[in-house]
């Protein structure tokens, strides 16, 4: 709180000027002489100090006046300064929230990345396991289509069956149910080497059929 200045007791100025003036009117009914000079001496001398503590007077109140103000302003300061460290504890404690958050939001990012990383990974794996049972069973396939089409080219007569049917049927079946999976997942290449093998089936199929039907 504030100090209030001291409080500063002068006397009267009258009192002083009173005195100066007795002392003059005591010096001119004398004769002249040392006492007249004496008593106007000791006014001037009281005049003068009169006014030098008069000016001292002021001067010390000037002080007391700017000492007050200087408090009062070193009191704003001390306010303003409490209030800026207040607001700087408040923002400081803001931004460790903040950072905190978002740290945390980078952890879960990166969590969720490699979540994502190994979904990934094990995805690529299953698709190259699909793939690599696909090509065993294209190539199975193809081998069993190898096998079908090499008695014919011997030359062997049409009304004797080499293959049975029930094999072709089977191979025809394993045909379809590969193209169908590859359209699915978009290969059109081995799509279409599927119908053809499978169109070769039928038509091994057909030319069966026409020789059992044939003379005999």
């Amino acid at each position: 709180m504030m100090s209030m200045p001291a409080p500063v007791f002068s006397p009267p100025p009258n009192a002083h000027q009173e005195t100066v003036d007795f002392l003059r009117r005591l010096s001119s009914m004398l004769t002249g002489g040392r006492n007249a000079e004496m008593l106007l001496e000791a006014a001037s001398m009281i005049e003068t100090l009169s006014r030098r503590a008069t000016t001292a007077e002021q001067l010390f109140q000037e002080q007391q006046e700017d000492h007050a103000r200087n408090l009062e302003l070193r009191e704003v300061a001390e306010l303003a300064s409490d209030n800026l460290m207040t607001e700087m504890e408040s923002l400081k404690a803001q931004l460790d929230a903040e950072i905190a958050a978002l740290k945390e939001q980078l952890d879960e990012t990166r969590r969720q990345a490699e979540a994502d990383r190994v979904l990934f990974g094990e995805e690529i794996l299953r698709l190259q396991a699909h793939v690599d049972v696909t090509e065993a069973r294209l190539a199975q396939a193809d081998a069993e289509l190898e096998e079908f089409r090499q008695p014919a080219e011997t030359g062997i007569d049409d009304s004797i069956a080499v293959v049975p049917i029930a094999s072709l049927q089977l191979a025809r079946t394993q045909f379809d149910y590969l193209a169908k999976g590859f359209a699915s997942s978009g290969d059109v290449v081995s799509q279409t080497i599927c119908e053809i093998g499978a169109s070769a089936i039928d038509k091994a199929l057909d030319g069966n059929a026409s020789g059992q039907d044939g003379p005999g």
